[in-house]
């Protein structure tokens, strides 16, 4: 893969057939074509997806776009942060060679009512699905529609929403889009909060009460591997310490790895949870493995 990095900022397309142009001219070319799909306000964490896919292709596709359908009622939308030209300069120094930044009109021209969706079931109503209604029919419909508009051999997602990475494998795999779904790890500050963009709502002080979100999926972990499978007491443990930290926790769920419920034979594990700070609503995971210990 090519290993050229430029220092200038990426150009800009904001409509679909000037995207295509460039995308049939590198596919001609025989060039091997890597996604990141964003929603802007880029901090370390999606920065290091951009490493990850710059690092396995010739070309690097990078998407912003601030997807109103994965939004419920009331949730923040329009106070969602938006930074187009700060997150291009964040971008220079990747060798990022396009920045797609449609607007709501391109992607979807009918308007949103009535808009063909794309549906993960089962997956996508639990955990976070079950606090934020319609939130991944809106994340799996404009994924879809962006694979199929920019057409990725590899597409790279975060591992801090780990929900959302299974639906999208999974709607990649029943939809049979040739497409590498590449997970990357969590990026944290030194205290372990996991980076989001809504992290920019936190005061100093809030950010230090959510870094007891991290602290205590470690606890759990720690559970784990001592061997302990009373998962609801570990799960109200957990819940009670979020509590007692200012934390209004929606879940703490241990699950397999592809997050059915586990059993005692289980070995591999994930922990995920979600919490509201304040106004801002807050998820993270960690995955376990007991095999062997």
């Amino acid at each position: 893969m090519s290993s050229i990095v430029s220092a200038a900022e990426p150009p800009v397309v904001g409509d679909i057939a000037g995207l295509r142009r460039q995308l049939d001219a590198w596919r001609r070319g025989g060039q091997r074509i890597a996604f990141v799909p964003t929603m802007g306000s880029l901090h370390e964490g999606h920065l290091a997806l951009v490493s990850e896919a710059r690092r396995r292709a010739d070309r690097v596709v990078v998407s912003i776009f601030v997807n109103p359908l994965q939004f419920a009622a009331g949730e923040d939308f329009s106070a969602y942060p938006r930074s187009l030209e700060a997150d291009r300069s964040r971008l220079a120094p990747l060798g990022v060679d396009l920045l797609f930044a449609p607007s709501e009109q391109e992607l979807y021209p009918r308007g949103r009512e009535g808009l063909t969706q794309v549906i993960v079931p089962g997956l996508s109503g639990q955990l976070c699905g079950a606090w934020r209604d319609g939130h991944f029919e809106g994340v799996t419909t404009v994924v879809s529609l962006l694979f199929h508009v920019v057409q990725p051999d590899i597409a790279v997602f975060g591992e801090k929403d780990y929900q959302q990475l299974a639906i999208i494998r999974r709607m990649v795999s029943d939809l049979h889009f040739p497409v590498e779904v590449v997970g990357v790890p969590t990026a944290r500050e030194a205290s372990g909060l996991a980076l989001s963009s809504r992290n920019a709502f936190l005061s100093p002080a809030q950010r230090k009460q959510a870094a007891r979100i991290h602290q205590a999926l470690q606890a759990a972990a720690r559970a784990l591997q001592d061997g302990r499978r009373d998962f609801s007491a570990i799960e109200e443990q957990a819940l009670q310490e979020l509590r007692a930290a200012g934390l209004e926790p929606q879940f703490f769920e241990i699950r397999q790895t592809d997050l059915r419920p586990p059993d005692d034979a289980t070995q591999q594990f994930v922990i995920l949870t979600a919490a509201r700070l304040g106004s801002t609503r807050l998820i993270d995971n960690l995955s376990v493995n007991c095999a062997g210990a």
